[in-house]
């Protein structure tokens, strides 16, 4: 329930509130907080300072050689001369944009007790200045000095107009998030707040609050007393829900609130989002397109109704969504929002129907922005143009590719190994992978790829070195240890260490279709048919591969149902005409089909 609420944030408050405040960017919350962590830096942004009284102070030439020494040693990394100078230039002509400039060089480098001391200066000096008082409020709560950040905070919700009090309240909040010692920073909350006790918003913030705390009571008591000032405020349900402690009470009182106010937009997205988290596709899927009908082009309401569009196998419906995303994500371009995941599932949806040409044309839309998804188009787009046969323009297209990483460069050989295999040209493949894993001898997938077209190139003892070598590198990797149970189950040869390693990796991998596979078939080989057959049948209803079905067919026949073993002999080469499995079974028991 965590993910569906995670609507219920700063931003959201501060755009629900019922009168707008001024605008104020976020940063001036966040930074200073984030600046007084255990190495302190510099925010990555600030708001603009407020007209300060400057002193009437000469600017000597002295003083001018003294700054820009100080800022030539700072360049240099000298910080600590840098910084001296500067507070002492700033005690001395009482310049707060001094003070500003040595807390700076300090949080730059790292030096928390130094940057305070600047601090602290700078908002004596500058007593009325906001930027440096969040600063300060930034070290002061980190380091668990909630004395003086509790007069600051009063004072500054007392100073607030009403209009912009519920901000301040928001921005207290923000601070307090970071205390170390989240009980006092509550108590502190409690405190401030009570003169304001009847405000939507600060029951909302001591609902949060104790909600983090664990004290679920308590943040009801608060979630309620919010919705009884403002029955109709969505963060109040929103929170109401959150805190209300499981998954079925909090669906009972955001539906009750929709049924009041069915216009509640970020309620019903909610709502739609806890359903679909607890399985009910069904009315989730109600619910986002109640949402998509009020807002066409949301994209979040499309993204969702996309997933569970796939979820249910229904490719065109999915196929419709994430294809209006892109068109409403290229007409509205957004910093925040990356068309590549979804371009990359719109390949797949065509690929699967085998459109290579609009799968080809999806991937070619995915931009540089995400390094490791683009090379995963370019690889994809690669082995679609080995589909239509042209394999020397494929691997071109791969060799043109230039990771900087050892472990994508990695993946492009293994990339090139595959669009080989796929051609038929297994010796040449070997050679790239072989290559490869002289390059990069500790890589457990490579060294996995290459030990399987060892065994195709019918060096079994190279295969199983290979693979004992990835158990070493990738103790956890089941499929090394599926992989070598199964060429001992299939050449009928130590079936007891077959059934051993298949039964580690079903233990890693319980619900892994090709695992169980592995493992029907070594109960085959062993004499299990009932065993066997039962294990093939739940594996091929997982993954309708035509290789578990050319298994199943086998054990079927062994047990005397002929006619079901042609079924399974007839899906398989349905799905797959060319299947080598299918012909090498069929010539072995002298069928035919």
């Amino acid at each position: 329930m965590k993910n569906a609420f995670a609507i219920v944030t700063f931003s959201a408050l501060l755009s629900a509130c019922a009168v707008a405040p001024q605008k104020e960017p976020e940063s001036a919350v966040a930074a200073p907080a984030d600046a007084a962590a255990e190495n302190p830096a510099p925010p990555a942004a600030a708001p603009a300072p407020a007209e300060e009284a400057l002193p009437n102070v000469e600017l000597t030439s002295d003083m001018l050689f003294r700054i820009t020494k100080a800022e030539l040693e700072f360049k240099q990394g000298q910080w600590q001369g840098a910084y001296i100078t500067l507070l002492a230039l700033a005690q001395q002509t009482r310049d707060p944009r001094l003070a500003r400039r040595a807390a700076e060089m300090a949080l730059s480098a790292k030096q928390g007790p130094e940057a305070l001391s600047a601090i602290r200066l700078w908002r004596s000096l500058a007593p009325d200045s906001d930027e440096a008082t969040q600063y300060f409020l930034g070290f002061a709560v980190v380091n668990d000095d909630l004395g003086e950040a509790e007069q600051i905070f009063a004072a500054r919700l007392k100073a607030a107009p009403v209009q912009t009090r519920p901000l301040a309240m928001f921005q207290m909040q923000q601070f307090l998030l970071r205390a170390k010692d989240k009980r006092a920073a509550y108590a502190l909350e409690e405190r401030v707040l009570a003169p304001y006790s009847g405000t939507l918003e600060s029951h909302l913030i001591l609902a949060q609050g104790a909600f983090a705390l664990g004290d679920n009571e308590r943040s009801r008591a608060q979630a309620e007393q919010a919705l009884r000032i403002k029955p109709d405020s969505e963060l109040a349900v929103l929170t109401m829900a959150q805190v209300s402690g499981d998954i079925d009470t909090a669906l009972k009182v955001l539906s009750t609130f929709l049924d009041r106010y069915p216009k509640s937009r970020e309620v019903r997205a909610a709502y739609a989002r806890i359903l679909a988290d607890a399985k009910q596709t069904g009315p989730a899927r109600k619910e986002f397109l109640t949402l998509l009908k009020e807002q066409p082009d949301n994209l979040a309401t499309l993204y969702a109704l996309g997933v569970m569009a796939m979820q249910s196998s229904d490719m065109p419906s999915a196929e419709k969504y994430f294809s209006d995303f892109v068109k409403v994500l290229a007409d509205h371009p957004s910093d925040e929002r990356d068309p590549s995941k979804v371009l990359m599932i719109l390949a797949q949806i065509a690929e699967q129907r085998n459109d290579y040409d609009a799968a080809y044309n999806w991937l070619d839309k995915v931009d540089g922005a995400d390094e490791k998804i683009y090379l995963a188009a370019r690889m994809k787009m690669a082995q679609l143009t080995a589909r239509k046969g042209k394999v020397d323009e494929a691997r071109k297209q791969l060799a043109e590719l230039k990771p900087t990483e050892a472990v994508d460069q990695a993946q492009v050989f293994q990339a090139d190994a595959q669009i080989l295999r796929d051609a038929g040209d297994n010796r040449a493949a070997y050679v790239v992978l072989e290559n490869a894993v002289k390059r990069y001898p500790d890589n457990p997938d490579l060294l996995y790829d290459f030990a399987l077209i060892a065994e195709k190139m019918g060096q079994v003892e190279l295969m199983e070195k290979t693979l004992r070598q990835v158990m070493i590198a990738a103790p956890d990797n089941q499929h090394a240890y599926n992989a070598l149970g199964y060429s001992l189950a299939e050449r009928n040869e130590r079936l007891p260490e077959a059934y051993t390693l298949i039964d580690k990796a079903m233990k890693m991998a319980p619900g892994d279709p090709f695992i169980m596979d592995s493992m029907g078939w070594v109960q085959y080989r062993m004499g299990n048919l009932n065993e066997a057959e039962a294990l093939l049948r739940r594996a091929y209803a997982l993954r309708g591969d035509p290789e578990i079905a050319v298994h199943l067919g086998e054990v079927l026949f062994v047990k005397g149902d002929k006619t079901g073993a042609q079924q399974m002999w007839q899906e398989a080469q349905t799905k797959d005409p060319k299947n080598d499995a299918l012909k090498s079974t069929l010539a072995r028991l002298n069928q035919s089909l």
